[in-house]
């Protein structure tokens, strides 16, 4: 079907700016954009619907391009420990902190991680997010982390959202291989990686690059068995320390690295060469006081592409706003509100390796936009919470106005 959507200012984020086209209008056919420019320039032609779309600021529908958003159980009773002035190690040693909710989901059903994981995403959808990224890591196991998988699928089938998904198998150490990092390595690289991309449930694989976690070598090994499949990487790096994991992850070519509160001059000059995606997450910065801040500066004078996501996850952020990690990213690194649009559009597309198809609005790409009710695109990082009047377009069909 055809349809033309005008009365609207486009900002199109082509060039990974907010590349502004006012009095603009766009043409779909089917789930893609056909046609997009100046309204006074519409091909005249027939068009099955026409939309008048009041005057408002159409973006590219956005994009959260790093979240663990499926998850058994709820650690909100450990943020409150933390406030009271127990420590972190205090509640691991009993039980607590991503041990917690491994089990949790490991004792969850399919059913019931779905169920959970549909309520926090209806937040997201609301906000217009249309593309999102969901990590594995809170099973462990292969059973375990199948059913995440499955699960991240199901949201992607059951409702108007993209979903990709990324086995984080090597986020921690489970119980079963305490005191034995190398031989769970060998685990994930030998069995879960290899029967979890043969059964089509992967789409990227990441680590945990930390001295907590996994160390480079360790990583690299996990890195190579993806390879070897064929499959995409991203990490998290340098978010509590300086191990040169951001530079691991450019040597191998990486989608992305993420956090990088720690990373080196050297660690972005490897990103740049490698046209690698620096994905900052306030949200986890903010939830844990952080004080070392991304090297904002570093990373924009060296060209590296800048994402946002909200981390979404139980333990460090449990964040369910894409738009008020804007505003995070604004005040806490000092990003401009087109800096950081671009973050949740053009340059998170990037990151989840969909460059080609999502994040800006322009020809052939995939008609996933939000027609705002708002003065100016830097209303979207301005306001602080609340739901701004919209209208999410998905794949070319209206799914929500109002």
């Amino acid at each position: 079907m055809k349809r033309l959507w005008q009365n609207c200012h486009l900002a199109t984020m082509k060039d990974c700016t907010y590349g502004i086209v006012t009095h603009g209008a766009l043409v779909t056919q089917g789930n893609l954009i056909e046609w997009v420019g100046p309204h006074s320039a519409v091909p005249a032609q027939h068009y099955d619907e026409i939309h008048d779309l009041q005057g408002a600021w159409v973006t590219p529908g956005l994009i959260d391009c790093h979240t663990h958003a499926v998850f058994g159980g709820n650690r909100s009773g450990e943020f409150e420990q933390r406030l009271l002035g127990t420590s972190y190690a205090d509640i691991a040693r009993a039980g607590g902190g991503i041990a917690s909710t491994v089990r949790a989901t490991r004792d969850a059903s399919e059913d019931e991680l779905l169920a959970s994981a549909r309520k926090r995403l209806a937040s997201l959808l609301r906000e217009g997010v249309t593309t999102l990224e969901v990590k594995s890591g809170y099973g462990l196991d292969l059973a375990s982390e199948r059913k995440m998988l499955q699960v991240a699928r199901q949201l992607g089938q059951r409702l108007p959202l993209t979903v990709r998904t990324t086995c984080l198998a090597a986020h921690a150490l489970p119980p079963e291989y305490a005191g034995q990092p190398d031989a769970f390595i060998t685990h994930i690289c030998e069995t879960l990686l290899p029967t979890l991309a043969r059964e089509g449930l992967v789409d990227a694989v990441d680590a945990f690059c930390e001295h907590l976690a996994f160390s480079p070598a360790q990583v690299e090994r996990v890195f190579q068995a993806a390879h070897a499949l064929g499959l995409p990487i991203k990490l998290h790096a340098e978010q509590l320390s300086s191990l040169g994991g951001s530079s691991l992850a450019a040597r191998y070519k990486a989608l992305s690295a993420d956090h990088l509160e720690y990373m080196t001059e050297a660690d972005v000059k490897a990103m740049a060469a490698s046209g690698t995606v620096a994905v900052l997450l306030p949200g986890a910065f903010y939830l844990l006081r952080e004080k070392q801040l991304p090297p904002i500066d570093r990373l924009r004078e060296e060209g590296v592409p800048i994402a946002l996501s909200t981390d979404m996850n139980p333990g460090t952020s449990p964040v369910l706003s894409l738009r008020l990690m804007l505003n995070m990213a604004c005040t806490l690194f000092r990003l401009t509100p087109e800096e950081a649009l671009a973050g949740v559009t053009v340059h998170a597309a990037k990151a989840l390796g969909l460059a080609a198809t999502h994040g800006t609005l322009e020809v052939g790409k995939v008609a996933d936009f939000i027609a705002w009710d708002i003065e100016q695109p830097a209303d979207l990082a301005y306001w602080l919470g609340g739901d701004l009047p919209k209208r999410i377009v998905y794949h070319g069909e209206e799914v929500v106005h109002g």
